[in-house]
């Protein structure tokens, strides 16, 4: 990830793309092969006259060759917490990718969340800033709905979450809450889940009529 013109990098931004595969959460790294740790989070300098917000489509541009469906900034880091391009300080991004359209260019691997390759100890910080801004984001931006299919039943919306959260939920409580705050819509069709009736699908359709948007209360839907 390194060159020469990057040794001496008074700032870097940093971008930690994360996607749901299966039951876990994933982080997007970059293979090294001149730095101490193997792997990094993607990163680079501005470019001259480069918002920070733009340099940080870049480089989620550079690992997916597409955008992520929502990155938010993350924050500054810095505090002596050593960063593969020794930047003093580094502005960290975290997106997220749905899991269909994730593929990372060659040199670019998803991890398991919860099997993290060694990370710089700045990297490290900033994966776990994205999960805390990502869950407290959750009930503020439709997060979740962007990492489904256009349709997709409620136990599989209750899943996502679940992920996102890492932690389980109530089924009957996070079902009247999705109602109180009137996030989804049924559809006409429906999807068989293997023994049983079939499960409705629903959409992503907040009401535009209401004046405030009501998010999820999380703190009550759990058991």
């Amino acid at each position: 990830m390194r060159d020469r013109s990057q040794k001496s990098a008074s700032h870097t931004v940093d971008v930690v793309l994360v996607t749901a595969m299966g039951n876990e959460l994933a982080v997007l790294f970059v293979r090294n092969s001149t730095e101490r740790e193997r792997w990094s989070l993607p990163w680079r300098m501005p470019q001259a006259g480069e918002t920070l917000d733009a340099a940080a489509a870049r480089v989620a541009q550079d690992a997916l060759g597409e955008s992520p469906i929502w990155m938010e900034q993350i924050g500054a880091f810095g505090d002596g917490k050593r960063h593969p391009s020794d930047a003093e300080v580094s502005v960290a991004y975290v997106g997220m990718v749905p899991h269909e359209t994730a593929s990372p260019r060659a040199g670019y691997a998803w991890f398991p969340m919860g099997d993290l390759p060694p990370l710089s100890p700045r990297h490290r910080a900033m994966v776990e800033a994205a999960t805390r801004t990502i869950q407290s984001r959750l009930d503020q931006a439709p997060i979740a709905f962007r990492l489904l299919p256009a349709t997709f039943t409620l136990s599989e919306l209750q899943h996502m979450y679940e992920l996102l959260l890492d932690k389980r939920l109530h089924k009957a409580s996070f079902r009247r809450a999705l109602q109180g705050a009137w996030l989804v819509e049924p559809t006409e069709e429906w999807r068989s889940e293997g023994r049983g009736r079939p499960a409705q699908l629903f959409r992503y359709a907040p009401k535009k009529k209401r004046r405030l948007q009501r998010g999820v209360r999380f703190d009550f839907l759990y058991p």
